[in-house]
């Protein structure tokens, strides 16, 4: 068995995680890591430089999770995601919504505001969009 529950590969967005073995609903998948910097800081480098990996924990930290070690940064968007975000113990785990088959892709809901700032404009290609 693999040491991780999943397999960075392609997917129709990009690069993203793919389950390599059956995930329980309930299941940590991976945690989201980086660097903590001030939200507003992280808020004005998404509008001015397109940060795209910047994961807000609350209204004062973000984690940049731009580093190519942070594998949970290739965790795509669903309109009907199949893992969500948890806080537990200061870290973000991202969590099964329901069980995962191998080979299927691991997806999250990015969220309103991400939503509309990178990807209103060119469409979402998620599953259930396309």
């Amino acid at each position: 068995m693999p040491k991780r529950p999943f397999r960075v590969g392609r997917s129709n967005i990009g690069l993203g995680l793919f389950a390599t073995r059956p995930i329980e609903q309930g299941e940590a998948i991976v945690c989201y890591r980086g660097r903590r910097i001030r939200t507003r800081i992280a808020q004005e480098m998404e509008r001015t430089r397109g940060a795209k990996y910047m994961f807000e924990i609350d209204r004062h930290w973000t984690i940049d999770g731009s580093s190519r070690r942070n594998l949970a940064r290739y965790t795509n968007h669903a309109c009907r995601p199949n893992a969500e975000c948890k806080l537990r113990r200061g870290a973000l785990a991202f969590v099964a919504l329901r069980d995962i088959a191998p080979g299927q892709e691991i997806t999250l809901d990015y969220g309103r505001e991400y939503f509309d700032l990178f990807i209103r404009d060119i469409g979402c290609r998620c599953a259930s969009c396309r």
